[in-house]
């Protein structure tokens, strides 16, 4: 069985396009020089100075909305080592709560004052504290680790916790207002 083919004959259909006079687009294709042409750009620009100035303009102002981006916490702003769900649960946790590695740097500028005392027992004393003051923000640091690994295995599944104990304990060593990503929570507001 032959199969039916339009031959030359049969009038094509005619669409409301045909009858306006416009087919297609309303104008020719653009031949290939003529894109390459409208597509280039000297190397050098005419005003090197203005292009320098907008430049480093442009370069400003990226790196400003980065800045701000990182402070309030946007995903696609973070360094790696800050990206994740899990590095923002770890994030919302510490800043939650009080932790003792908050006193340890200005408690380093007052035994720094100490040396200035012309007594040394009150140095020898005052070094000796921040030494037991250190042993015990490490330990604090543990106990945050660990309770942490619990949460997290609570929260995302065993197998899936990453190791966020070291970061945990950095953040939790700054003062509230130095930490990069600013704190998104108040204390007290345990992440869930």
């Amino acid at each position: 069985m032959p199969k039916k083919t339009p031959d030359d004959a049969t009038p094509a259909p005619e669409t409301s396009e045909a009858t306006d006079g416009t087919v297609g687009k309303g104008r020719p294709t653009p031949t290939r020089r003529e894109r390459e042409a409208a597509r280039k750009r000297p190397l050098v620009p005419d005003d090197r100075k203005a292009a320098r100035q907008a430049s480093r303009a442009e370069i400003a102002a990226q790196r400003e909305r980065a800045r701000i981006g990182m402070e309030r916490g946007e995903e696609r702003f973070l360094p790696l080592r800050d990206k994740g769900p899990q590095k923002k649960f770890v994030r919302d946790y510490v800043d939650a709560r009080w932790n003792v590695g908050e006193i340890l740097l200005p408690l380093m500028v007052l035994v720094i004052l100490t040396y200035f005392i012309p007594n040394e027992y009150v140095a020898i004393y005052a070094l000796a504290a921040v030494w037991g003051f250190l042993l015990i923000v490490v330990i604090d640091c543990i106990f945050l680790a660990r309770t942490l690994r619990k949460k997290l295995a609570a929260k995302f599944g065993e197998g899936n916790v990453e190791k966020v104990g070291w970061y945990a304990a950095m953040r939790a060593a700054q003062l509230r207002a130095l930490r990069l990503p600013k704190p998104q929570v108040k204390r007290g507001q345990y992440p869930s």
